[in-house]
């Protein structure tokens, strides 16, 4: 055997030693029983582009009072000068009850005399036919047409779309369309060698997860299918 082939030989016998040492000493890998994906919902949200009110004119009537200035007059006790017509006649009536004759008829006159002039009197001190003022409310019915806001017509923008709807109040600079679910992660269950476990997992893994001293490593991408080592 010569020297070239005796390089030939030990270069072989070298590349074995190295794949005999990978297996040996290789990554070892557990295997992916299941991967439950975690669910979460969230909100479905649009940007609001415009918001327009709605309105509407709705027919009603309302009350109206108002205070206004009457002038009034007090009654009169016997009228302007009732008064001293009556006190005449009573007088006299009074008067011509005393004595006889000549006597009775001074007394007729007299008693009118004095009955006209009491009654003068009293009808210039009583407060009958004097003017005064007082307030009084007015309230009237009158018809009272208002506009009000029912609703607003909401443009908004969602993939790509621009869409319309109508909502009862005025949104923000979002609306929620609805919710939808949202995979978050997952609970993924594996064995190796009879041992088991579950670790939660950002991405579902493949069909085998690397495993060392019993811990799976997720800093290691998964690896390929294939035997475990």
């Amino acid at each position: 055997m010569n020297n070239k082939t005796l390089i030939i030989a030990g270069v072989v016998l070298a590349a074995g030693a190295a794949v005999g040492g990978y297996r040996v000493f290789g990554p070892t890998y557990a295997d992916v029983v299941s991967a439950d994906p975690i669910v979460v919902k969230e909100p479905i949200l649009a940007d609001v582009l415009a918001a327009t009110p709605v309105r509407e004119t709705v027919a009603g009537s309302r009350e109206v009072c108002e205070d206004r200035e009457v002038e009034r007059r007090a009654p009169e006790r016997f009228g302007d000068k009732d008064g001293m017509v009556v006190g005449a006649v009573v007088g006299g009536l009074v008067g011509n009850q005393v004595g006889k004759g000549r006597g009775r008829d001074l007394a007729t006159v007299a008693g009118a005399v004095a009955g006209g002039y009491a009654g003068r009197e009293i009808d210039r001190r009583h407060e009958g036919g004097r003017r005064y003022t007082e307030t009084v409310r007015d309230c009237r019915m009158v018809e009272d047409n208002r506009e009000r806001v029912v609703g607003y017509d909401v443009q908004y923008a969602i993939g790509g779309e621009v869409k319309t709807m109508r909502m009862d109040k005025k949104p923000g600079s979002t609306v929620q369309l609805g919710e939808r679910e949202v995979v978050v992660g997952y609970d993924v269950r594996w064995t190796y060698q009879g041992q088991s476990g579950t670790v939660r997992m950002s991405e579902k893994p493949g069909s085998r997860l690397p495993i060392k001293d019993g811990v799976i490593v997720q800093a290691q991408a998964p690896a390929p299918a294939g035997p475990t080592g």
